[in-house]
């Protein structure tokens, strides 16, 4: 008969474990504990395999408020200076001129649901009391960045953009319409336009009184459009200001 090492409960005064039979009807099996680790039965389940936790959605990453990091600035930096050049370090370097604080400081970029918003040091000091689910936004919207990671230039930032432009075009006034339902300016469109543009420029759209319009990229260099069939597409729609009534929501 073969013997195991078990443990179980014995009056005071005699070991912690003894040898028992493991046919003695004398020895209760509710206090019976193997303690032979060959026959624990959690021995002979296999560990379960630890896998690493998952990465963190780009979304989840980007729902609370807080600064760009660096591939997120160099993406918007980028797009920022198709329109503005060099004239994009006045953008941060100027002291804001919003907030409550008497020294409201510069201005900054955040991040806060997929949203890039640009606000003075001071407004966001504040906004760092609210609660993050109940936080809309602070400062001026300025772009998004889709699902995949790309970051687009907003309606919003049209004034922003007007403010620091190099390049411009200006509108006939009877073709503004047109421009503003979201199309492309063609050249019978074009009343003047910035000389040296190339094609691939980001360009500020005006009308004669100077009211920008919206923003598109130069599909023609300035001395192309002179040349050009009066159909021929010089600038492609990006952002209109019609489209706080088309998009209502969406731009909300």
């Amino acid at each position: 008969m073969h013997r195991i090492r078990l443990q179980c409960h014995v009056p005071k005064g005699q070991g912690r474990h003894q040898l028992l039979d493991s046919s003695d009807p004398t020895v209760s099996n509710q206090y019976v504990q193997i303690k032979s680790k060959a026959l624990c039965p959690q021995t002979l389940r296999p560990s379960p395999i630890r896998h690493p936790p998952p990465p963190t959605p780009i979304l989840e990453r980007r729902r609370a408020m807080r600064p760009l990091d660096e591939k997120e600035t160099t993406q918007v930096f980028e797009k920022l200076f198709k329109f503005t050049g060099p004239n994009l370090k006045h953008l941060l370097e100027r002291p804001a001129v919003e907030g409550p604080d008497p020294e409201p400081g510069r201005y900054c970029l955040r991040l806060h649901r997929n949203r890039v918003y640009y606000a003075s040091e001071a407004l966001v000091r504040r906004a760092t009391a609210v609660a993050r689910p109940r936080l809309a936004g602070v400062g001026t919207p300025i772009g998004r960045f889709t699902h995949h990671g790309a970051f687009h230039l907003t309606v919003h930032a049209l004034d922003l953009l007007a403010a620091h432009a190099r390049r411009r075009v200006w509108l006939k006034p009877d073709t503004e319409r047109s421009f503003l339902f979201g199309n492309s300016v063609p050249k019978s469109s074009l009343a003047r336009i910035t000389e040296n543009t190339k094609a691939g420029d980001g360009v500020v759209v005006m009308s004669m009184a100077d009211v920008p319009l919206g923003f598109g990229v130069a599909a023609r260099s300035a001395q192309d459009c002179r040349k050009a069939d009066t159909n021929a597409v010089v600038v492609l729609h990006q952002a209109d200001a019609g489209e706080y009534l088309r998009k209502e929501e969406e731009l909300m």
